[in-house]
């Protein structure tokens, strides 16, 4: 590989850390606001919330997620996995309205559950929401370990640490503000990065066009359709467990700058992730990998072999970066979400913060030690999601689901899972592979094995039918209960549920307390 020396490399790495302290540190003493620590609600317009819903979309692991599928599934996958990625931040602008106006005070999902659910089933969600969180983490951390050492061939634990490090700096000072602002310069890293590597893969990779059509790679395949439904599902109900986008949708100014910034991020992550994942077949085209490749994951850092060395210092840097502002991100949605949810603003935040930093611990060592399939992290969390989030949604309908309860919801999400682990359990013959179906141990990537399919069909679809049994089962409870005690029924009243006002103390600061409008504001702009 076009490797610099050992001490060259670590120079590049820990001199970008070094920049990125220190320019977090003067983000976050500059622009820090007491008031916008855990949330910036109102605050933003289209195009800045564009450029951090793209850079909340993307970290170091879209160079080997999108690569792997490109060089397995082809063109066909390639473009199911960006479209069905693209497509669900569009999402937010259809439904973030809603939540907004039923839950003008809160900052994210879990705000609007507590509302509607109450807090145990708050409380619920937000444990699957920091797993989510925590999986994303140790992805996000395993990507830049793996690229590091791919790249510099260097021992990648120390330069993990001092990420973990230099975020927990100066997100300590700054909050969801500095996170908010470094995003956009994620955004700016990302379109550097690709502008710069399609340069260099235009004038320095060979391709044997004779491989092309032999490869197969630009045709359509059955696992591409069988894609088509479980990447959809996966990534449309894993992004409304992520923090980080219900704090942008808050923090949009009007509807019009949320429909805004999300139209055009939708657009750009389809172009750049598609781009990003190119390599997987060049990488075949060029006589470097085979058809699923047990490598194909390192597509875009086997290219960059045949680069020039200052081109491989300039991608050190920027996947650091872009690295840092993801993890940063993560760093923040969690500790707004455990500060929020579990305490109730009413723990000082250095204690959250504290909280957070031993959670990292565990991190780094799953990161380093155990997680090298990247995407398999991500699919677990997907699949917790699929199970989940349907059943919440329904309670968005005061109309026709006024009666469904925070058991219901919680009955379907773990009956979902249950559904997954006995269908995987018939489907393979043994208790054990249906425990591992939860895991996606199988992966996705074998068009003879339906597994992971049924799993994702079972997760949302099973969810909703075992919540509408429980329902049954419990209002038939309720109405005898009632019979027998000579009570009335009163399970299908219809009940009107209201905003309830955040806890905020002095620990925190008011929270967006000077975005609160009179009940006068229009319609367009969110309360």
């Amino acid at each position: 590989m076009a490797q610099l020396s050992s001490q060259g490399n670590n120079a590049i790495i820990y001199l970008s850390y070094v920049f990125l302290l220190a320019t977090g540190l003067f983000i976050a003493i500059k622009f820090n606001k007491k008031d916008s620590f855990l949330s910036s609600n109102g605050t933003q317009r289209g195009i800045p919330l564009a450029l951090n819903f793209i850079a909340s979309a993307m970290g170091c692991g879209i160079l080997t997620t999108y690569t792997q599928i490109a060089n397995i599934a082809g063109l066909h996958g390639l473009l199911v996995y960006t479209i069905t990625g693209a497509i669900p931040i569009l999402g937010f602008a259809a439904i973030g309205p809603l939540i907004r106006k039923k839950c003008p005070e809160g900052f994210i999902l879990t705000e609007w559950v507590r509302q509607r659910f109450g807090p145990v089933t708050a409380l619920y969600l937000s444990f699957f929401t920091c797993l989510t969180m925590f999986l994303f983490m140790v992805g996000e951390l395993s990507a830049i370990r793996s690229a590091i050492e791919t790249l510099t061939g260097l021992n990648a634990l120390g330069a993990v640490i001092v990420e973990c490090v230099v975020t927990t700096i100066y997100t300590s000072i700054g909050g969801f503000h500095v996170s908010f602002i470094t995003d956009n310069f994620q955004g700016v890293c990302v379109l550097l990065l690709i502008i710069i590597c399609s340069a260099g893969m235009g004038s320095y990779i060979e391709i044997d066009t004779s491989k092309i059509g032999e490869s197969g790679l630009l045709k359509a395949n059955k696992l591409g359709w069988q894609l088509l439904y479980i990447l959809f599902v996966a990534i449309l109900t894993n992004d409304c467990f992520m923090a980080g986008f219900w704090l942008r949708t808050f923090a949009s100014k009007t509807n019009k700058d949320l429909l805004i910034g999300t139209s055009i991020a939708s657009f750009v992550t389809f172009a750049i992730c598609t781009l990003v994942g190119i390599p997987g077949m060049l990488a075949v085209w060029s006589g470097d990998l085979t058809v699923n490749d047990p490598d194909g994951y390192l597509a875009f850092y086997i290219l960059l072999e045949k680069m020039p060395k200052w081109l491989v210092a300039f991608v050190i840097i920027f996947v650091i970066a872009l690295s840092t502002c993801t993890f940063d991100s993560l760093q923040s949605a969690m500790v707004s979400t455990i500060s929020n949810d579990v305490f109730r603003n009413k723990l000082p935040i250095l204690y959250t913060r504290g909280m957070v930093v031993l959670i990292m611990v565990p991190i780094v060592v799953l990161a380093v030690k155990v997680a090298d399939n990247i995407l398999q992290i991500y699919l677990i969390a997907d699949l917790v999601s699929a199970a989940i989030i349907p059943v919440i949604f329904l309670g968005l309908s005061d109309s026709y689901f006024w009666f469904l309860t925070g058991l219901d919801v919680m009955v379907g999400g773990f009956g979902a899972l249950l559904g997954v682990f006995i269908f995987g359990t018939v489907y393979y013959g043994n208790a054990r592979d249906g425990g591992k179906l939860l895991l996606i141990w199988n992966g996705i990537y074998d068009e003879n094995d339906w597994g992971a399919f049924g799993a994702f069909v079972i997760a949302p679809f099973g969810g909703l039918v075992i919540t509408f049994v429980f329902i049954g089962l419990r209002l038939a409870v309720q109405y005898m209960y009632a019979k027998i005690s000579g009570n009335e029924f009163t399970a299908l009243e219809r009940k009107t549920f209201e905003a309830r006002e955040i806890v905020n103390v002095e620990n925190y600061g008011s929270i967006d307390d000077n975005k609160k409008k009179d009940s006068s504001t229009s319609d367009e702009e969110f309360p």
